[in-house]
This record gives C-alpha cells, structure tokens and sequence, in this order.
C-alpha cells in the first residue's frame, strides 16, 4: 500500500485522512472534492474554514450541524443582518466554537458575500472563476506531493482578492482547503478509490458563469 493510503474494512482504499476516524469516511467518500456550485453550501465552507483556523477540520465536522443551526443555515442574508445581540447569543452557544473575532468574521463575511453575489450574481461564480487551469494541476498526485502543497498561486491569489474584499480569516491555507473541499482541484491521492470518481464529476461539471 503506498503511502497516504489505507485499505478499509468495506476493502476500498482511501486516502488515509479519510479513514482517520469514523465521522471522516463519508465527508471523504461523498463530499471533499465534489464540484459544488450550491451558494449556501460555499459559504458554509468559506466560514467553517475559518472557524477550522488553530484547529482540526475533525472537530469542526463533529459541530457541524450545530454551527447550521446557530448560523440559520449559513443564509446568507439572514447571516448578513445578524448583530450584536446575535454575536452575544453565538457566544453562549457550547454547540459551536465560542470564538468572538471568528463569529464576527463569519457576520461580516456573510455581508461581504451579499456584495459579491451583487456584483457576480452568485458566490459559485466568483469562486469558480479562480479554478486552476487543468494545465497547472498535476496529472497524478502522490501523498508527499500533496502534504508539500498548502497553498498555491491560485489559493494565494484568491485569498488576496478576498481580503482586499473585506472578507476575513481567509488566508492562502484556509483558502485552499476550501478549493480542495468543494471541488476546484482533486487533491484525493492517486490509488484513492474518489480519485476517478471525482474526476469524471468535474469533467462532466458544468461551470457556473
């Protein structure tokens, strides 16, 4: 088995991330990588991605449903008109990272992100706008390519124009994860059973203009 591999007891070989821990096989079989256009979704990942920041996507995953509920479902508009009161509720809420400076990132995101689809008409088209041409993106992808590779020039970039947005907790690394999650690279390891899968997703994925 090479490295960064696991076989399973389903006998599918994953990347071995996605075996980690029981909550981690189905995020990883149907989820991490898959194109994703759906804008709720998107900014449910740019968010949670930032909540992540100084800890484990594990953690963040176990209080997922927690975070849906106490973000009103990462609506972007209803997340957008939040205030102080809702920060001070958030704060007393042990379902979700307590995080004061991350809550009020997540708020103001959610206001940077309604200007955005104002301008692009929605978020999957702006976001979908910074996928690395296939050209860039290596052919194959072993475990020690991957663990080298925390941002990227396109990541970088992103995270730039995001910031100079005014968006929040969106640095290069945050940023990445969040390509890798909702399908602007395939970053499963060559040997990894979603490898094809997710491949023949994006190249049947239509793009969002």
């Amino acid at each position: 088995m090479s490295e960064g591999l696991v076989r399973g007891a389903d006998n599918r070989v994953r990347c071995v991330w996605g075996a980690s821990a029981p909550d981690y096989v189905a995020y990883h079989d149907a989820e991490w990588g898959r194109p994703v256009t759906d804008d709720r979704r998107l900014f449910e990942k740019i968010c949670l991605e930032g909540f992540q920041s100084g800890l484990s996507w594990l953690t963040i995953l176990r209080k997922r449903e927690n975070f849906r509920q106490a973000f009103a479902g990462f609506d972007v508009e209803k997340v957008a008109n939040f205030g102080a009161r809702d920060v001070e509720r958030l704060l007393e809420d042990a379902g979700i990272v307590r995080h004061r400076g991350k809550i009020e990132s997540a708020i103001n995101n959610a206001k940077r992100a309604r200007e955005l689809i104002a301008e692009r008409g929605s978020l999957a088209a702006y976001f979908w706008s910074f996928e690395p041409d296939a050209q860039s993106r290596p052919k194959s992808l072993d475990w020690a390519t991957l663990r080298a590779m925390p941002t990227t020039a396109v990541s970088t970039a992103l995270s730039k124009d995001l910031k100079k947005r005014g968006w929040s907790f969106v640095g290069p690394t945050t940023v990445y994860a969040f390509m890798q999650a909702m399908g602007l690279v395939n970053d499963h390891v060559d040997g990894c059973f979603c490898r094809a899968l997710v491949e023949k997703e994006r190249k049947a994925f239509r793009r969002p203009t």
